[in-house]
């Protein structure tokens, strides 16, 4: 197996590649069906709903910023480990920035809505912090794919309705997991694009784990439970407007062909997931806003 090179190393550490803009259709798309779930409810505010989502995406910003902060214990045996490690720790840094400032955010709805929100915004920060940090650690254990179903989906779509004055109850949450299911979805993306890496530097991400094979069954799984959730809310009567959801179908092509590729052709795996997940999440809004299949 090729050894990453010293270039490709420090690659993996730019602000930009760390910042992983291409994963903001996370934030923006959970947090955009919490607005449209809470406006079902509630009469919203613009301003504030765009606090919400600038909140979010502040949020996953500082996921993906500390996200490499574990490497530190592999990056002290490579031969340029001091420039590297100053870079994982830069963004470190950065990351725990956008953590405050969506917490000053996090406060003013708290303000609003009162202590079960704070207990919202502590489960999220906690889980977000939990990532890479010790004692927890769950990417290293596996659990990534697990937790970011709760973490960054369901919690951050039922956190944004509840930001907004919704009542957190049975039909928000079961209208939470289609959209939670592809986030997962990303970040199983992610492992699969880095597996080869990942397994040579000893980092026990869930694909590590089980394997590259056993990696792709659980994707193509997950994408069909996405689209077969849609199809029970449409049967619970939770989502009316569900066909609009199959529009979506294209994107997925794309990303399934991918998973037989060679490692050296598998990168744009992650970022036609996040197209998958952003169309599939846009047609969800869609279907909760209008019922109907056309436009009329």
């Amino acid at each position: 197996m090729a050894t990453p090179t010293s270039a490709a190393r420090a690659g993996k550490y730019r602000f930009l590649r760390a910042l992983r803009p291409f994963s903001f259709p996370v934030a923006m798309v959970t947090c955009l069906i919490g607005v449209v779930l809470a406006a079902r409810q509630v009469p919203i505010s613009l301003l504030e709903s765009l606090m919400v989502l600038a909140g979010g995406v502040l949020l996953q910003a500082g996921v993906n910023l500390i996200n490499d902060y574990a490497d530190i214990k592999t990056l002290r045996h490579q031969p340029d480990a001091d420039r590297l490690i100053v870079a994982v720790r830069r963004n470190f840094r950065a990351g725990m920035g956008c953590f405050l400032i969506a917490a000053v955010i996090g406060l003013y709805f708290v303000a609003q809505q009162g202590l079960g929100f704070l207990l919202l915004c502590v489960l999220g920060l906690l889980g977000a912090l939990g990532y890479t940090l010790s004692p927890i650690n769950y990417k290293s254990r596996g659990l990534g794919v697990v937790l970011v179903f709760w973490l960054m989906g369901i919690l951050m779509i039922a956190g944004s309705a509840v930001a907004l004055g919704a009542e957190l109850n049975t039909a928000l949450v079961l209208q939470s997991v289609p959209v939670s299911v592809l986030v997962s979805l990303l970040l199983l993306s992610n492992e699969l694009r880095d597996y080869e890496q990942d397994r040579h530097e000893g980092l026990e991400t869930l694909t590590v784990r089980i394997g590259y094979t056993a990696g792709v069954r659980l994707y193509q799984a997950l994408l069909a439970l996405a689209y077969l959730s849609v199809a029970l809310l449409l049967w619970l009567g939770l989502l009316p407007g569900a066909f609009w959801v199959l529009l979506s179908l294209p994107l997925v092509r794309k990303p399934l062909r991918l998973l037989g590729a060679p490692a050296s052709l598998r990168t744009p795996i992650t970022p036609a997931t996040a197209r998958v997940l952003l169309g599939f999440g846009l047609l969800f809004c869609l279907a909760l806003i209008n019922p109907w299949p056309l436009p009329f």
